[in-house]
């Protein structure tokens, strides 16, 4: 199967040829090209160009002088000058093996899928090449995140985050695309709907240069995954929104009746939690109900985390009131706000988790062609 190997690369001169040397050995050379879309800053673009001249296989240059997107722009613009069809991405600081190339090339040609993934989180992938252990909880929660909030597009990958898969680009909507970054795979999942397969590979520490990933990048990310993602967790905002002003306003009618702040915390959270419950079964979660599991299970599910959440947070709150001496409304407040996230999570992950034997319902589809609309460019 013809390949086009797509490498975006800044600054990843002392790369170039250790890259080349190893995707040659793995590949057949007579249907493999290598096409680098460098953004580079150093003197990349003239490595890339001694090293094609001796390479054995085609090495192809895009250098841009005035860069748009990011990774994720540089890898579009790759898909799109790509000699062949089937096009597979990886990075150019060897963290992703080369020599998983063949294994990634023979799963797609099996022609059931249109997207192979290379997965740290799959059976036997590792995420050891992270730098310490705060990169791979940054990468843990990151992935768990964007798992939330694309709980139907995401079910079946373990690492949506990656930089490493093959895709046949004619399966891609390029004009739909509005990369942001450097997790372009997420972008490209989350507009339509493909078939998935994941292969697991160990992810490796880099070859030489220093990593890219920074603060800026992380606001970057939350950027992308914000415009990318309104719809269901928006719902979700609105409807915690909501719960949370009801939650206020128990409390403060009950303190100005003399009850006190931690009863009347106990007494807002426990009626806006059977409240929120109701209202996202009805206007955030429906589309998922019918392949979850049921309804009281659910709401066990949902209660239970939610009272457990109540625990750790209402004494948070109190601790606030006592040392910080600042209202109970606005304890409450500031504490419903951290919250936020660690439900939209929950509930996307395991209250409305599909059962492994549910079959998508006609509900599902049809909210998935729905969502396929909404994701069109005048969405962004």
């Amino acid at each position: 199967m013809p390949l086009s190997i797509i490498v975006p690369t800044f600054n990843e001169a002392p790369n170039i040829a250790e890259l080349v040397r190893r995707v040659t050995a793995v590949v057949d050379t007579s249907d493999t090209e290598i096409v680098f879309v460098d953004d580079s800053t150093d003197d990349t673009p003239d490595v890339i160009a001694e090293v094609a001249r001796a390479a054995a296989l085609p090495v192809r240059l895009i250098h841009r002088e005035a860069p748009s997107g990011g990774l994720g722009g540089a890898v579009i613009a790759g898909l799109t000058a790509a000699t062949w069809d089937t096009c597979l991405v990886i990075d150019g600081d060897l963290q992703h093996p080369p020599e998983k190339i063949p294994e990634l090339r023979d799963r797609f040609a099996v022609g059931d899928v249109d997207v192979v993934i290379a997965s740290r989180y799959a059976g036997g992938g590792t995420s050891k090449g992270l730098a310490d252990r705060t990169r791979v909880l940054v990468s843990k929660v990151s992935t768990s995140v964007t798992k939330a909030m694309f709980p139907v597009r995401l079910h079946e990958v373990t690492d949506p985050m990656t930089g490493f898969f093959v895709v046949d680009r004619r399966a891609v909507d390029a004009a739909t695309l509005k990369p942001r970054g450097f997790k372009i795979l997420l972008e490209i999942l989350a507009r339509r709907p493909l078939r998935i397969a994941e292969v697991p590979f160990d992810f490796a520490g880099r070859h030489a240069g220093e990593s890219k990933a920074s603060f800026r990048q992380g606001l970057h990310f939350l950027a992308q995954l914000t415009a990318l993602r309104f719809g269901k967790m928006s719902l979700f905002a609105v409807i915690g929104g909501i719960g949370a002003v009801a939650n206020l306003a128990i409390v403060w009618a009950l303190t100005q009746f003399g009850v006190d702040y931690v009863i009347a915390a106990v007494v807002g959270a426990e009626v806006t939690i059977i409240g929120n419950f109701l209202l996202m079964e009805r206007f955030v979660f429906h589309d998922m109900k019918h392949s979850a599991s049921g309804v009281w299970s659910r709401f066990a599910k949902s209660f239970g985390f939610n009272n457990a959440e109540a625990l750790v947070r209402i004494p948070i709150m109190a601790l606030m009131v006592e040392t910080w001496h600042i209202s109970a409304v606005l304890a409450t407040a500031i504490t419903l706000v951290v919250a936020f996230v660690v439900r939209f999570v929950f509930h996307s992950l395991v209250v409305y988790a599909p059962r492994k034997d549910a079959a998508p319902s006609r509900a599902r589809r049809f909210v998935e062609q729905v969502d396929e609309q909404a994701m069109s460019p005048g969405e962004l």
